[in-house]
């Protein structure tokens, strides 16, 4: 991943700010970009230095504030442990963390912010994985998740229950997704299911440990008996899905893994659904959070929530607000 080239839109969407912003940083110099072309182009390692650089920045922003409408977009909660005293200053601001990477939070939380008076709804930008963990560490209070069980064909329970042990958790769907094969458009080299990854002429980008599609995908590996170490590319990683579709759109891997509402925003890659997917939202349950998971409840199942996401493709609501399970 080190050689990756990115778009101002892939950066935006690395860093969680939008192109503008990616622009600005590097008319100001703290962020490298050159012209191919007439495209300004990014490498990934410039990127990563420039995230790098700003991290101790972050910690001491995150430190004196958390305000309304805070995103938390570096996708790693160790700067909110240790000396940072995270759990105390979260629970004097009475936040209210959720942690996920699907823009259906972003509406969620909206609606959660107006209907839930003094509180301060935050959004986490974390891995299914991850997310849980913070969940146990009582970092955060809420967590989206996709993570599939090979042994039980069950979604996100069998690791609620490994991961968090002794805390009660309420379960809840948001919505169904299709996972799948992102391929190069018309699906030039006829990619059908998960044996085609051992052949050596198919090149995967891969998503980060942690990950819903990574968990998987390594899932279906073992289940077939195919050594990741044995496909090209499988160490090749990227922390998020439209890296994954440029990457395959600009043909530098034939095959990578996600939801199909991320592929909807692509003209220039194919997809091949391979399962559907339960996506849902794990809560810390105790005294604190017994009124907000009634509103979160009441929001998914309203008729308002649902006509604002009908304006989203890729989106299954069937069971929006469905308790599906409580530990």
């Amino acid at each position: 991943m080190e050689n990756e080239i990115l778009t101002p839109q892939e950066v935006a969407d690395m860093l969680k700010i939008s192109k503008c912003t990616v622009y600005e940083l590097i008319k100001r110099r703290e962020l490298n970009g050159y012209k191919v072309g007439n495209k300004l182009r990014i490498d990934v390692a410039d990127v990563e230095e420039y995230k790098l650089k700003n991290r101790k920045l972050r910690e001491k922003k995150i430190n004196k504030s958390i305000q309304r409408d805070s995103i938390i977009p570096e996708p790693d909660f160790r700067h909110f442990t240790g000396h940072n005293n995270f759990q105390e200053r979260r629970n004097a601001l009475n936040n209210f963390i959720i942690c996920g990477q699907d823009n259906i939070l972003d509406v969620l939380s909206r609606n959660l912010r107006y209907s839930s008076k003094g509180i301060n709804v935050l959004r986490a930008y974390e891995a299914s994985y991850s997310g849980l963990f913070a969940l146990y560490k009582n970092e955060v209070q809420a967590v989206a998740a996709h993570m599939w069980d090979g042994e039980t064909g069950e979604y996100n329970i069998p690791f609620v229950k490994s991961m968090l042990p002794g805390i009660s958790t309420v379960i809840i769907n948001i919505c169904y997704r299709l996972q799948g094969f992102y391929v190069a458009k018309n699906n030039p080299k006829q990619i059908k299911g998960w044996e085609d990854l051992k052949r050596n002429d198919i090149t995967i980008i891969n998503r980060e440990p942690g990950s819903g599609s990574r968990i998987l995908l390594d899932q279906y590996l073992k289940l077939n008996g195919i050594n990741g170490s044995k496909i090209n590319g499988y160490d090749r990683e990227a922390f998020m899905p439209t890296a994954i579709v440029s990457a395959i759109a600009r043909g530098s891997a034939d095959i990578g893994i996600g939801t199909e509402n991320t592929y909807l925003h692509s003209k220039e890659i194919s997809f091949i659904p391979m399962q559907k997917e339960r996506y849902d939202l794990i809560i810390r349950k105790d005294n604190s959070t017994d009124s907000i998971i009634n509103a979160i409840i009441q929001i998914l199942l309203s008729e308002s929530f649902k006509d604002e996401m009908s304006e989203a493709k890729g989106y299954d609501l069937s069971d929006a607000g469905k308790i599906v399970g409580e530990t």
